[in-house]
């Protein structure tokens, strides 16, 4: 066996970083650790000598020393959602510049793992949690965050006892808003949304923007169908709205698979969009711009809400006050609405 050429090489420290970055010793660990109050200027200085040197925390020493373990905990509702993956990502890249791992559990949309997941993260001693809660009304998950005594991050997730807590929220309102306007400059008169969990805030916050702009219109119905962020319930709920004798003219999709289901109640009903049915979704589909035609959709970045999350974090871990912060959402109109025949 050919002896590997790294064997017994000593691997860099922090010390070497300092002396490669120019700076001092105090200041690296400021950097990695991710302290608010750090300059851009130094903060890049320390990235690039980290790069060049190839250096790698001995994160079982800085345990011992500091109780930190480097570790966030990402509680999530359904990581089959594409939605979570990119903002997980968005979290991930943004803590590992800062020296932190991050790890995840899926609650499957079952409000008793919350809680479940909470304890565990709390008891392997994480430095923090994001938060994506599968029910925010529900007492069990919002005493284990409330009872929590490390820092946590609230992701598009809002509770009257949570209130204290840093959040990243969308303004599902503003989206919502241009979406339901624009069916409605287009003379729909009959618009229904079929939405997701009605106890999570993107569902609630979509639905009370319906009910807002067609209160007080007798000219205009509005139907809500509430129900899971699943294709199962996006197709049962489409194919009754569907079989109406007075159809919709038009749907709102809550949620990106609710959408394949309600696809499937569309072309299962031999109807076209936007033909015989405007269509709108709401978040990204990959693959949706190749759609003829291509949904419109009211949109955010979830990566930017990851990244914005995670920095909320390292901010309370560094011993920031909480703070919320709201993320812009957009309307992008296509093709797929049209004047009602």
């Amino acid at each position: 066996m050919s002896p590997n050429p790294d064997a017994g090489a000593r691997r860099a420290g922090m010390r070497e970083v300092a002396e490669r970055a120019g700076v001092a010793l105090s200041s690296v660990s400021r950097v990695l650790s991710g302290h608010p109050d750090v300059s851009e200027v130094m903060r890049n200085r320390v990235r690039d000598a980290v790069a060049a040197l190839g250096y790698e925390p001995d994160m079982l020493a800085q345990s011992m020393r500091t109780g930190a373990t480097m570790t966030v905990g990402f509680v999530v509702s359904d990581i089959s959602n594409p939605l979570f993956a990119q903002i997980g990502l968005g979290a991930e890249v943004r803590l590992r510049e800062s020296g932190y791992a991050l790890q995840l559990a899926n609650s499957m949309s079952r409000p008793g793992l919350d809680a479940r997941h909470v304890r565990l993260f709390r008891s392997r001693r994480v430095d923090g949690l994001l938060l994506s809660l599968a029910d925010e009304d529900d007492g069990e998950s919002v005493r284990a965050v409330a009872a929590s005594d490390i820092p946590c991050v609230l992701v598009d997730r809002e509770a009257p006892e949570l209130a204290g807590m840093s959040a990243v929220l969308s303004d599902h309102a503003a989206g919502m808003t241009d979406a339901v306007e624009h069916l409605l400059g287009l003379e729909h008169q009959r618009i229904a949304l079929v939405n997701g969990n009605p106890r999570v805030r993107p569902a609630k916050e979509r639905a009370k923007v319906l009910r807002r702009l067609t209160r007080g219109r007798p000219d205009v119905t509005a139907q809500l169908r509430q129900g899971s962020f699943t294709a199962e319930h996006g197709a049962a709920a489409c194919a009754e709205l569907l079989a109406q004798p007075h159809r919709p003219t038009a749907v709102i999709v809550g949620g990106n698979q609710i959408l394949t289901g309600v696809l499937r109640a569309i072309r299962a009903a031999g109807l076209r969009v936007p033909t015989d049915l405007s269509l709108i979704t709401c978040d990204d589909v990959p693959l949706a711009e190749f759609l003829e035609p291509p949904i419109a959709t009211v949109s955010r970045q979830p990566g930017e809400i990851g990244r914005v999350a995670a920095e909320l974090l390292l901010d309370r871990i560094a011993g920031a006050e909480p703070r919320r912060v709201t993320l812009p959402t957009g309307f992008r109109p296509t093709d797929s609405c049209a004047r009602p025949l």
